[in-house]
């Protein structure tokens, strides 16, 4: 048995990354999951993973950032496996400059897959908890903890150079979390946040310069980090290293879990003892 047995999921931006290993975390514990991502390709990757270990899951692709993505989303979870009951907004990528050079557009984009995003799906949600919680209520049911969990950074708990959009919209991440954690307590919906560290990704583990993009709608956005930084950063992480997207994964299914049922408006650092 899992501890997440007949759980429901969405996870956005699970195609790839830490996501993905969240979404096979979800699904290996027992939770039937709504796999997104901005592609439709590797979103039907992870879902055959989880089909192959003996999961359930569902393709819902697309851009958070599309109006009424976050209604079909949630819907997906509802009309797949008939209710919704852990929601991870994880989508996400960086466009960084320093303030002077950093376009209205940059600004834009990273507040809309950050910070907007999460708000719209959460928007969504509402309604589904609240009559799932009423339907219970009036049979007299007991009401399930329901989990929220979206993904900070240290860039939003202590700031970091050349990021004003991302810092800003993770921080921002943190006072929704919070206030939603309050708004949501009634429904017996806890809501935390994750702050990350370095973890290693695609986005994250190309050198800085190398010329590495990724596409999102259609701007070729570079990635990377310049390898004197990664080291000066692992020099400063009290366990050495920076940490695996299993690893962050896991800080996220700690929040699912039902040991954390009275854990709510926290942000949780998983960085390897770094924090600031």
């Amino acid at each position: 048995m899992g501890t997440l047995d007949g759980k429901v999921a969405i996870v956005s931006g699970s195609g790839r990354g830490i996501g993905r290993e969240i979404a096979l975390k979800l699904a290996a514990e027992g939770a039937s999951v709504v796999v997104n991502d901005l592609d439709v390709e590797p979103a039907k990757d992870t879902v055959a993973a989880i089909e192959a270990a003996g999961g359930t899951a569902v393709v819902c692709a697309g851009s958070v950032t599309e109006e009424g993505f976050a209604e079909r989303f949630v819907q997906a979870a509802v009309e797949s496996f008939g209710g919704l009951d852990i929601i991870i907004n994880n989508a996400g990528y960086t466009w960084d400059s320093v303030i002077q050079k950093m376009t209205d557009e940059q600004w834009d984009a990273i507040l809309d897959v950050h910070l907007k995003a999460p708000f719209r799906i959460l928007r969504a949600a509402q309604p589904v908890i609240s009559a799932a919680v009423k339907k219970a209520k009036q049979a007299g049911e007991p009401i399930p903890c329901r989990k929220v969990v979206n993904i900070s950074s240290l860039s939003g708990t202590g700031g970091s150079v050349g990021q004003a959009n991302y810092s800003a919209a993770k921080a921002g991440v943190t006072g929704l979390s919070k206030t939603l954690a309050k708004e949501w307590g009634r429904y017996n919906v806890t809501v935390n946040s994750v702050a990350f560290g370095m973890i290693k990704t695609r986005l994250t583990e190309a050198p800085a310069g190398a010329g590495a993009t990724i596409d999102i709608d259609g701007r070729a956005i570079k990635v990377g980090v310049n390898p004197d930084v990664v080291t000066a950063m692992e020099t400063s992480i009290p366990l050495g290293r920076g940490g695996t997207a299993v690893e962050a994964a896991g800080a996220v299914y700690l929040l699912c879990t039902p040991e954390s049922n009275y854990v709510s408006g926290q942000t949780l650092v998983c960085g390897g003892g770094l924090n600031f």
